[in-house]
C-alpha cells in the first residue's frame, strides 16, 4: 500500500509559476496563435464577414484552393538522420541579394480594408525580419508612402497592364523614382474571376453601409470604428473607385495583352522583371525567353479560373524546362512553414505567402503579421532540423514525395 504525506509548502512552490499577465488585449490574442489556421480563426472573429471572405475565398467552387492546400497537406517529407543541425540558416539568395528567409510578402489587393493599419504594417514587418515585399497595384497605401514607411525594405511592386498604358508608365516610373528594387507583372487577370463568395455578400469597395453591414457592424465595432476614424480607403493607383472589385478589375485591366507586351515594359524598366501567374511548362520556358528574371508559379490563390493546375504539382516540371535561366516562386495555398520547405525542395528558389499575413493583419495589426511571420520562421526551422537540414541550400527533391 502506498504511503501518503501532505506536500510541504517547499515542495509546492517551485511547481506554482503562474503565466505572466498579458495586459495588452491584442498580444493576449496573438499569443494564443500558435499556427497561422489560428491566426485565421481570430481573423473571422474580428473582421466582417464580407472582408474576411474577400480574403479567405477563392474562385467559383473554390477547387484549385482546395486542390493546393490539400496537395501541400498530403505530400510526404522524407528526413535524414544523424546530420548535424545545430545551426540552421534561414537565408537564401532572391535576385542576386539575400533574404533572411525563403519567403517573401506577396502583393495583396485593399489591404487597409481587412486593417486600418494596411501595406505600411506589412512593410515594416518586411523590413524587420529582412525578406522583400510587393505592393500591389490594387494596394490601398501610395508607392511612395509605403517607402517612406520602411526605406530599408526590399520592395518590388506589382504591376497590371491597364487599357491606359500611360498610367501603368507611370506607376512604373513612380516606383523606379521611390527606389523599388523589382517590378512583377501579373498576366493571370485578362478578366476577373467569379468570387461568388463577394457576390453574394455583395462586396464593395470601400464597404457600403446597408441593413447588412450596419448589422454586421454591432458585431464588429473596433474594425468600423478603425474604418471611419482613420484616413478614407484610398487606392495606390487610382483615385477613387465606387462598385465591385470584379466590376473594377474589368474596367481597368487590358485583356488585349500579349507575350510581345513584354518588350514594352522592358522598354520603360530596366530592373528585376518578374513575372506572376504562370501555370504551365509552356508559358514558363515563353516568359523566360521573352526576358523575365523570375517567374511565379501562381492560379492567382485560386482566385481566377478554378480547377486550374496546382502550382506545387507543376514545379519539379517547371525547374527541369528552365533550369537555372531564372529564379522560380511559388504561391497558392500556403499556410505553414512546411509547405514552404516542401517547394524550395522541389525547386522554388523561394515562395510568396499571401492569405497566412493577412490572417495576421486582421487579427492584430502590425503585430498580428509579425506574428504570422514568426510562426512561418519557427515552422521553417523546425521542418528542416527534423530533416536533417542545416541551410535552405540543402533542400532537394529527395525531401520530398508527391502523392
Amino acid at each position: 500500500m502506498t504511503d501518503r504525506q501532505l506536500p510541504k509548502w517547499s515542495e509546492l512552490k517551485p511547481l506554482l509559476r503562474p503565466k505572466p499577465v498579458t495586459v495588452n488585449p491584442t498580444e493576449r490574442r496573438l499569443d494564443k496563435a500558435l499556427t497561422i489556421a489560428d491566426l485565421r480563426a481570430i481573423a473571422k472573429r474580428r473582421t466582417p464577414r464580407s472582408v474576411f471572405d474577400y480574403t479567405d475565398g477563392a474562385a467559383e467552387a473554390e477547387i484549385s484552393l482546395r486542390r493546393a492546400r490539400r496537395l501541400f497537406a498530403e505530400m510526404e517529407l522524407q528526413p535524414s538522420i544523424l546530420r548535424d543541425v545545430s545551426d540552421i540558416d534561414l537565408g537564401t539568395s532572391i535576385l542576386g541579394g539575400r533574404s533572411e528567409l525563403p519567403f517573401a510578402f506577396a502583393p495583396t489587393g485593399f489591404t487597409r480594408m481587412m486593417n486600418h493599419e494596411g501595406e505600411s504594417a506589412v512593410v515594416k514587418v518586411a523590413e524587420q525580419v529582412g525578406i522583400p515585399y510587393a505592393l500591389s497595384t490594387m494596394g490601398t497605401t501610395s508607392i511612395e508612402d509605403v517607402a517612406a514607411a520602411a526605406p530599408n525594405a526590399r520592395k518590388w511592386f506589382q504591376l497590371y497592364v491597364w487599357k491606359d498604358r500611360t498610367a501603368g508608365e507611370d506607376l512604373v516610373k513612380r516606383s523606379a523614382a521611390a527606389g523599388y528594387e523589382a517590378l512583377m507583372l501579373t498576366v493571370d487577370v485578362p478578366v476577373a474571376g467569379a468570387r461568388l463568395r463577394d457576390v453574394r455578400n455583395g462586396f464593395t469597395i470601400p464597404p457600403s453601409l446597408t441593413a447588412k453591414t450596419v448589422l454586421d457592424a454591432s458585431l464588429h465595432p473596433a474594425w468600423w470604428a478603425n474604418l471611419l476614424t482613420t484616413r478614407p480607403l484610398t487606392f495606390a493607383s487610382l483615385s477613387t473607385w465606387d462598385g465591385t472589385v470584379a466590376e473594377l478589375l474589368d474596367k481597368l485591366f487590358d485583356p488585349t495583352m500579349t507575350i510581345d507586351d513584354l518588350n514594352w515594359l522592358r522598354s520603360i524598366w530596366d530592373g528585376p522583371l518578374i513575372v506572376k501567374g504562370i501555370q504551365t511548362v509552356e508559358d514558363a520556358r515563353r516568359v523566360v525567353d521573352a526576358g523575365a528574371d523570375a517567374v511565379v508559379l501562381s492560379n492567382h490563390g485560386g482566385r481566377q479560373l478554378d480547377r486550374a493546375p496546382t502550382p506545387l504539382r507543376i514545379l519539379p516540371e517547371v525547374r527541369k524546362a528552365i533550369g537555372s535561366d531564372a529564379e522560380i516562386y511559388l504561391d497558392t495555398g500556403i499556410m505553414s512553414g512546411a509547405d514552404i520547405v516542401a517547394a524550395i525542395a522541389l525547386g522554388a528558389d523561394a515562395c510568396l505567402v499571401g492569405r497566412a499575413y493577412l490572417y495576421g493583419l486582421m487579427a492584430g495589426g502590425q503585430r498580428g503579421v509579425a506574428r504570422a511571420a514568426d510562426i512561418l520562421t519557427k515552422e521553417v526551422r523546425r521542418t528542416m532540423a527534423l530533416l536533417g537540414v542545416a541551410s535552405v541550400a540543402e533542400l532537394n527533391p529527395s525531401h520530398v514525395k508527391l502523392p
